[in-house]
């Protein structure tokens, strides 16, 4: 009987090197805060569904973007599978995954320091991209997904002045709550990244990176389209 929690995942691989078995295709979204990356996501899974990125005509493949809903459908399917398998940790995997899932959908993922839970997470992620065609928005899915080929890795940026502006805009707030604000955040997505690596993340673990500042959604999401058809 196998024990799921420490061997399992902890051993849980994104792609099988020996039968050429890779996940995908798959785009993840890293960004700054201030950066609308879910509504990126949102718009980018309609156009892939609606018209196959490797050709101009019709396809009935549908992408996702990675929402609270898809995250535990995966969640599910996983505990599913976990119930009838034959380990001897079924009650605290079950319970591991739950928390994980929880955190997902209170937008707290970036608060988990356990590490068992931060392998379950890798371990839903890699779950994700083997199903494919999945746009996934933060939760440091770029760098656990970076040495598979079948992905894009995102990144949005834009001047700290810009993000300010933003976030004052949209929440309206004062200068200094919206630039305690972006600190925060993006120090608390950084500091999660270290925890998923052992370092901060530099440019090379993504495959492109965009100003927001300077471009459209509808540019970003063109770019992204043309780069997949080339790539993928």
């Amino acid at each position: 009987m196998e024990n799921l929690v420490n061997k399992y995942l902890h051993t849980f691989s994104c792609y099988n090197l020996e039968t050429g078995d890779f996940p995908g295709p798959i785009v993840t979204i890293s960004r700054q805060a201030g950066c609308s990356a879910q509504r990126l996501a949102i718009k980018l899974s309609k156009i892939l569904t609606g018209y196959s990125y490797m050709s101009d005509t019709k396809t009935d493949a549908e992408w996702e973007w990675v929402d609270k809903k898809v995250f535990a459908k995966s969640v599910n399917d996983m505990i599913n599978d976990i119930e009838i398998g034959n380990y001897d940790d079924k009650k605290e995997a079950i319970f591991l995954l739950n928390e994980v899932s929880k955190a997902f959908s209170e937008e707290k993922v970036y608060d988990i320091l356990d590490e068992k839970l931060i392998t379950i997470l890798k371990g839903i992620i890699c779950r994700l991209a083997f199903d494919g065609r999945k746009i996934i928005v933060g939760r440091s899915a770029g760098v656990i997904l970076k040495n598979i080929p079948n992905k894009l890795n995102i990144r949005l940026e834009a001047p700290t002045e810009w993000r300010i502006n933003r976030i004052m805009q949209i929440n309206d707030c004062s200068q200094a709550e919206a630039s305690d604000y972006i600190n925060d955040m993006d120090k608390k997505r950084d500091s999660f990244i270290e925890k998923i690596i052992g370092r901060k993340a530099e440019n090379n673990d993504f495959d492109v990176i965009f100003n927001y500042a300077s471009l459209e959604d509808d540019e970003i999401v063109d770019a992204v389209v043309n780069i997949l058809r080339n790539k993928i």
